[in-house]
């Protein structure tokens, strides 16, 4: 197996600064060895490449130099076959970019993945029919039990694939800026606000000439991992007028239009005048993006203002991160996913093996990560979070 090494650049890791302490290994560390150490002849050029442009980036990289970790490289593996994966519609986007990216190290490797959110994907994958789940929210303690029975004793971990800012997007004629802070976007969402000149809203936007439309409120009629960080947003930030836990289901008792999927949503607010909706930012298309904070400090949706907020997290055992929802402020967005991809630590066969380390190591590599970037907006993982995911992808071993 051939390994093209990808050296991570400072100058783009800058743009997320991140700061995460990644945890442990997912698997058997000998086969970490062995894959690093079958890969250590292939980077002259790419390190060469990678020392240029940290050279010509040195001013922005070494603003952030405090914030972000020092450049990491990613061998990646070659493969042939066919990859099977479902899950998050929210990685759409990201995921073309990264089923068409790995051909340029393994030009055999297929990797077929059907969006089919975030729900099915971990049902597919703990069912046995895909070898991984893109899903926007970690797997459930019984979830992690379950992989057992199809990962083996060793079960499944996380590897974070990319960090996104949840977008709280509308379509009001009229309404070309919104402010927003938790507390208001409750109420809208659980229908206590029902028209965008309510006294509340009005209050956060002043000067702003609003209309007495009907808000129409359009959630994801499927299992959503979107649904769940929204949710999990709204309970931590605004616990006192979202009386509901986060949950990848939206509450039966808030009678709303409903659509499947990122497209689905999206395509039916933008039908309607005076809807608004959540998504991944990378699925907003022609919408407006509301602003969100508090006390007078609202920040717009940016990948920066995302991964402020992760910076400021905490990282699970696992590897799934524990956002705090409640930190607001201008350059800081709180409504926030980071989506995961979900594999096994042991698969049946060597094929398997290699197509996952392949692909998983592709994603987090530099040019799959600004890959992602281009294609859906996402903040690129900083060096630690892909240097500890590196150790779990090569630790994956054949089962027995």
């Amino acid at each position: 197996m051939k390994a093209l090494r990808i050296g991570r650049p400072a100058a783009v890791l800058s743009v997320a600064a991140l700061a995460l302490t990644a945890c442990g290994n997912g698997g058997d560390s000998a086969a970490s060895s062995a894959t690093s150490a079958a890969a250590t002849t292939s980077a002259a050029a790419s390190t060469s490449a990678s020392a240029s442009t940290s050279t010509s980036a040195s001013g922005s990289a070494s603003e952030s130099s405090s914030a972000a970790a020092a450049p990491a490289a990613i061998d990646v593996p070659t493969a042939s076959g066919t990859l099977i994966g479902s899950g998050a519609s929210s990685q759409e986007a990201a995921m073309t970019s990264w089923t068409d990216g790995v051909k340029t190290v393994s030009p055999d490797l297929q990797v077929q993945y059907s969006p089919d959110g975030s729900g099915a994907g971990r049902e597919a994958f703990l069912a046995g029919s895909s070898s991984f789940a893109g899903s926007d929210a970690a797997l459930k303690d019984d979830e992690k039990e379950q992989a057992k029975e199809v990962c083996g004793d060793k079960g499944a971990f996380h590897v974070p694939a990319y960090v996104s800012p949840v977008a709280v997007a509308y379509n009001v004629e009229g309404i070309d800026e919104l402010n927003l802070d938790a507390d208001t976007v409750a109420k809208i969402f659980s229908k206590e606000i029902t028209t965008w000149n309510d006294p509340a809203i009005a209050a956060l936007n002043e000067g702003a000439e609003l209309p007495d439309t009907a808000i129409t409120v359009v959630h994801r009629s499927d299992e959503s991992g979107t649904t769940e960080n929204f949710t999990d947003y709204l309970a931590e930030a605004a616990p006192e007028s979202w009386t509901w836990e986060a949950d990848k289901k939206w509450p039966s008792e808030i009678t709303a239009e409903s659509a499947q999927g990122t497209k689905g949503v999206v395509s039916q607010a933008a039908q309607t005048d005076g809807a608004i909706t959540y998504t991944d930012a990378s699925g907003v298309g022609s919408l407006k993006t509301a602003k969100i904070g508090a006390d007078g400090a609202f920040s717009e949706l940016s990948p920066e203002a995302a991964a402020k907020i992760v910076a400021e997290s905490e990282q699970n055992e696992d590897g799934s991160v524990k956002l705090d929802r409640t930190k607001t402020g201008e350059n800081t967005y709180p409504i926030v996913l980071v989506s995961y991809h979900i594999y096994c630590n042991q698969y049946p066969d060597q094929d398997t093996v290699d197509q996952v380390k392949s692909f998983a190591s592709y994603v987090i590599s530099e040019d799959g990560q600004k890959a992602a970037q281009d294609a859906a907006g996402s903040a690129p993982i900083d060096a630690e979070m892909a240097t500890s995911a590196k150790e779990r992808i090569d630790a994956i071993t054949v089962a027995g």
